[in-house]
């Protein structure tokens, strides 16, 4: 990455993700679910209309205790949750906005949509284990109205077979999910879809400063 451009999440390979309607309830709930557990990092902030998501990672029982506490102290403010023992890098580095390569020169593209966060997340990860596809980008409520959206490039056969894993998973949050195959994306199109992706600001998560 570019000097001076969007810094990496750095995560461990168990993450889970609690996404929050109150502001208040979700930093409380992060500071007690970054103190409940020796975690590898944290990661929480604001996002559009007014949600507030925090991202921990660490080893796998870590992970759990703390998302446990931070589900039992937001109650009726959890949104959703989502716990990923064994998250996919390429999620990783899609939720950072790392750099689109040559991913609109494949035959397809796959494009599942949810209105919370933590389901975009879980999709992502279901869908790049699924099939042999590129995770092109993840984009996560800031300027979405809160909802977020997956890309998945590939062969036809392999986006179909991502976009099916990734919306079966999405489905299983209890929200509404969207899914669309695009086969021969236009030129113009693809030209409008890697000038979107430069917005990387709007799915920064920036880390919380811990002691000790």
């Amino acid at each position: 990455m570019s000097e001076g451009s969007t810094p990496q999440v750095s995560l461990d390979p168990s993450v889970a993700l609690v996404e929050f309607a109150s502001v208040a309830v979700g930093i409380a709930a992060g500071d007690a679910m970054v103190k409940a557990a020796p975690l590898g990092s944290i990661y929480a902030g604001t996002v559009h209309p007014g949600k507030y998501l925090v991202l921990v990672s660490g080893d796998t029982a870590s992970v759990e205790e703390s998302l446990g506490v931070g589900v039992g102290i937001g109650g009726s403010d959890v949104l959703a949750t989502v716990f990923l023992p064994d998250i996919h890098p390429a999620v990783t580095g899609a939720i950072a906005g790392s750099e689109p390569g040559a991913w609109l020169d494949g035959e397809a593209l796959g494009i599942v949509e949810a209105p919370v966060v933590a389901a975009v997340v879980d999709a992502a990860d279901a869908g790049v284990k699924a099939a042999r596809v590129e995770l092109s980008a993840i984009r996560l409520a800031d300027g979405l109205g809160g909802k977020g959206y997956v890309l998945f490039s590939g062969s036809v056969a392999d986006v179909e077979a991502a976009v099916a894993a990734a919306a079966e998973r999405a489905d299983g949050h209890g929200v509404a999910v969207t899914a669309r195959i695009v086969s021969q994306l236009h030129d113009e199109m693809a030209a409008n879809l890697r000038r979107e992706l430069r917005f990387r600001g709007r799915v920064t998560m920036r880390p919380l400063e811990r002691g000790g």
